[in-house]
């Protein structure tokens, strides 16, 4: 959270008029800061900066890429058993790449999607 402290003041003024500092000020409890940062929307810049391009896929995407993959695995199938017999069989579709299919998470930080706990906002801002 806290490299992405920036982000986060600027989506609570963008998407509640929340000024982070009313925090500070004891005008905001950290029950409420977590509940705004839970659900901030995925186009929020906290979320796109912690979640990466992962925050930019969406149901439709993901169901788009799926269709992408089998309509050229049906035309590789469609090819390979319609070629000549002696020729080179034709090279297998490459799926698209999907955000945090081959990444694995080694930062050790809490996974994505995890809200911040009041004790995580008071160690953060405190």
């Amino acid at each position: 959270m806290e490299e992405h402290a920036e982000a986060l003041e600027a989506d609570l003024l963008r998407y509640y008029g929340v000024d982070l500092l009313d925090w500070h000020r004891e005008a905001l409890s950290s029950r409420r800061l977590a509940v705004l940062v839970r659900h901030l929307p995925p186009d929020s810049a906290f979320v796109r900066a912690r979640e990466g391009e992962a925050a930019e896929w969406g149901l439709t995407d993901h169901l788009l890429a799926a269709v992408v993959d089998h309509l050229a695995i049906a035309n590789w199938m469609f090819a390979s058993a319609n070629r000549d017999e002696y020729a080179d069989p034709p090279e297998a579709p490459v799926p698209v790449p999907r955000p945090g299919a081959e990444a694995t998470d080694t930062s050790g930080g809490p996974p994505a999607g995890h809200a911040p706990t009041g004790a995580e906002l008071a160690r953060f801002f405190g």
